[in-house]
């Protein structure tokens, strides 16, 4: 079974490895434990967002020059995870996710956060957004499971994917061999790809049915969601990255994870209840945490408790930049700061409008 540490660091620009180095050389970390990083970068999380793939090539040569591997080596074998935009008072960082076998004996009648990884293979641009990127996520989110030692769908708390999008040379591509893609609109590939790929969440935890999982209900049968799940689209990945995070009473941390699911983008007491769940209160219990995870949308109905809202109609501003924006003020009015990991666009993860909300923290 596992022992795993969580870091959060902070970062000065998409290419700093300022404090992944300073993590390795304190000694805290072994780069050979590393298996995930989550990070937030400050592009504007569209389709156009080069920080990501900045952020990824920077950590994977920095941790290539410690395990002698090259860049391509190191993202087989660590789960990167950059969600552009940091928008309001959301501040750029990374969240390090360290395991090695379990420490000791673990705490009689507790569990402890325990972690997982999976990759899906590449996607052709036809499946993006369709049943295959379903099958295939959901596969992985359950491979994902098993590398975690999570036994029940009952202690997974947070399933964390990254997933690739459409570019223009891709559709032409596609349509070059007689194929039409989902969408022809790239920033709408996004959604398509981020939606699929919550439903296969849905699929794996068995909060969706795989006989309702057709093509068409992506991004149309709201209905359809899972509670855990978190996807963020970019132009760095052509596969999915899956991590996936739990509890178990085999692990050795002494780290805890809850969630809870925000109703709305500005719901509060989401992230309040996720706080009382781990049994945080007061200045004490913000201490405690190591890092808050959720996603942000704007409801595709165009209200927010009844009232209109005008993100999907801004030609100036998309509205994946708009929710974040709004989530990580919530989010930080609670907690305190604004380093946290609040990731745009919600598709098919929780509730139309709302989104997952999950709390790292030491127990």
């Amino acid at each position: 079974m596992h022992h795993v540490d969580v870091i959060r660091i902070p970062s000065r620009s998409p290419g700093d490895i300022s404090g992944l180095e300073a993590l390795i050389a304190s000694g805290r970390v072994a780069a050979s434990d590393i298996v995930a990083v989550m990070g937030k970068t400050e592009g504007n999380g569209c389709v156009n967002d080069y920080t990501r793939e900045y952020a990824t090539s920077s950590l994977a040569a920095c941790l290539g020059r410690h395990l002698q591997l090259s860049p391509a080596e190191v993202e087989q074998r660590v789960a990167f995870v950059m969600s552009g935009g940091t928008e309001g008072v959301l501040s750029p960082h990374h969240t390090v996710f360290a395991r090695r076998p379990a420490q000791g004996t673990p705490v009689a009648g507790a569990k402890r956060l325990t972690l997982g990884i999976a990759f899906t293979r590449d996607f052709l641009p036809e499946e993006i957004g369709r049943r295959a990127q379903i099958e295939e996520t959901a596969d992985a989110v359950r491979q994902a499971m098993r590398d975690a030692g999570i036994e029940s769908t009952g202690d997974l708390h947070f399933v964390q994917v990254k997933c690739p999008l459409l570019t223009s040379a891709k559709i032409a591509e596609a349509r070059a061999r007689g194929c039409e893609p989902v969408t022809a609109d790239t920033y709408e590939s996004m959604g398509y790809s981020r939606g699929a790929s919550a439903l296969g969440i849905a699929l794996a935890t068995g909060e969706a049915d795989a006989a309702a999982l057709a093509d068409e209900a992506v991004l149309h049968d709201w209905s359809l969601s899972s509670g855990v799940a978190s996807a963020s689209a970019g132009i760095e990945v052509e596969h999915n990255v899956v991590i996936a995070i739990g509890m178990s009473a085999r692990a050795t941390s002494e780290l805890v994870i809850a969630h809870d699911v925000m109703a709305d983008a500005i719901d509060a007491q989401a992230v309040q209840r996720t706080l009382q769940a781990l049994g945080l209160e007061g200045a004490e219990g913000l201490e405690r945490i190591v890092n808050v995870f959720c996603k942000a949308e704007a409801s595709p109905d165009g209200l927010v408790r009844g009232m209109r809202h005008t993100m999907l109609v801004d030609s100036d501003i998309n509205s994946t930049r708009h929710a974040r924006a709004v989530t990580g003020a919530v989010v930080a009015s609670v907690v305190g700061h604004g380093m946290v990991y609040v990731s745009g666009g919600a598709e098919h993860q929780g509730p139309a409008g709302g989104g997952p909300v999950a709390i790292i923290a030491r127990a």
